[in-house]
């Protein structure tokens, strides 16, 4: 591995952006990391940590304590930039999932006025494709002395994209193992990211163009989305039709060449609920299956909401209990979840007493009150359990819906 330390620079704390800044820092290198919320720059500061993850906060607390980790407010010169900010949608001419790069902008320009010749500026944001060569152009435009006179597609300083490829659950422990794709503006852009992965990263690396490395992502996480759909899909079939579909799923997957997912009530998470999107925005016409895909598991909450709608029809003044709120077991993150967008709609329906319990939401949660898990149980007259947490596995089965 690259023995080299190297002052660095991190513009986003979040799921990605801390983690991978604590793993550098404790690799020795100098790490600095910008966020704008002040709480949070506060919090990693004084060593402790404002997600929820395995040994993040071990790592966190080291890298602070032996000086090679800190939180601003604001970037610095450093010898490399890592972009790792939210690429969230936005509503444009009345589509609502099309994709929103103003964070990577504004991440962009703010550490403009602090790069030098030689610098390599990385971005790990999910991102449309051609994002990365939109962060060449803005660093063109406000720094024009980096683009060399002499050859009009030069550059003083490298650009590459490096996408995250980390579940959360597993984020420290898939940093270091899993393999990582770098795509450069041009080659010696990923040649130089590639020295910085390999001071911490295990895997393979493999070297692509930027284009490539951001649809490389795109596509992981839409092959996902595809045969969730396809999950999805059979258990309303299956509904209509009076079949088992878990019994229907277990049988079919007894082909050799067969390995259907289990279905759930949507998909959720900054990945697989939105990359697709992003394919289809870019490609609209020929993005056929994607999209439907998406449309599919789009509309599994809704199905889900009908189904314990129906089930409380039995009931005088139900009480429902949910289980789960994040979009995925045994962490906190509630983007994009469809867990928790049933919730608000059982709420707001006003059908009964809706009691959500979430064993893994952090102190802050204001929205709606927050239930143990014995109490729900004691108390509720439906459940619908929406997060297979590892705390509702114990539960017996007879009291599910």
């Amino acid at each position: 591995m690259n023995k080299i330390k190297q002052k660095i620079v991190i513009m986003g704390l979040g799921y990605i952006g801390l983690p991978t800044a604590s793993i550098l820092a404790t690799k020795g290198h100098q790490v600095v990391g910008v966020d704008i919320n002040e709480a949070t720059v506060n919090t990693i500061n004084s060593g402790n940590i404002h997600i929820v993850e395995p040994d993040l906060d071990i790592l966190v607390r080291s890298a602070v304590n032996c000086g090679n980790l800190k939180a601003s407010s604001v970037p610095e010169e450093a010898d490399i930039f890592i972009i790792a900010v939210p690429t969230p949608f936005k509503a444009v001419d009345g589509n609502s999932k099309a994709p929103d790069i103003s964070y990577v902008e504004a991440a962009t320009r703010a550490i403009a006025p602090y790069l030098q010749p030689g610098n390599l500026i990385i971005l790990e944001s999910t991102s449309p494709v051609g994002t990365t060569d939109q962060i060449r152009d803005i660093v063109i435009e406000l720094r024009p002395d980096l683009a060399a006179s002499s050859l009009p597609h030069a550059f003083k300083i490298f650009i590459a994209h490096c996408p995250e490829r980390v579940l959360p659950g597993h984020i420290i422990r898939e940093l270091v193992d899993n393999d990582r794709i770098i795509g450069g503006i041009n080659r010696p852009s990923a040649e130089k990211a590639e020295q910085l992965y390999r001071s911490f990263c295990c895997g393979n690396i493999f070297l692509t163009d930027a284009k490539t490395a951001e649809m490389a992502k795109l596509t992981e996480n839409s092959f996902r989305d595809v045969n969730i759909a396809f999950a999805n899909e059979l258990s309303m079939i299956s509904d209509r039709l009076g079949i088992n579909v878990w019994e229907l799923i277990e049988l079919a997957n007894k082909h050799p060449r067969v390995n259907i997912l289990q279905p759930g009530p949507g998909v959720g998470g900054h990945c697989i609920a939105v990359d697709p999107w992003f394919i289809v925005a870019a490609a609209p016409d020929e993005a056929q299956l994607i999209r439907t895909a998406r449309q599919v598991n789009d509309r599994k909450p809704h199905w889900v909401l009908e189904k314990v709608k129906a089930k409380a029809e039995r009931f005088k003044n139900p009480v429902i209990g949910c289980l789960g709120l994040a979009f995925k077991a045994n962490i906190d993150d509630l983007r994009e979840s469809p867990a928790l967008d049933i919730t608000r709609e059982l709420l707001a329906s006003g059908i009964g007493k809706v009691m959500a319990c979430e064993p893994n939401v952090i102190s802050g949660f204001t929205e709606f009150p927050l239930y143990d898990l014995g109490t729900v149980l004691s108390e509720a007259d439906i459940l619908v359990v929406l997060v297979d947490h590892q705390e509702f596995k114990g539960i017996d089965r007879e009291l599910l819906l």
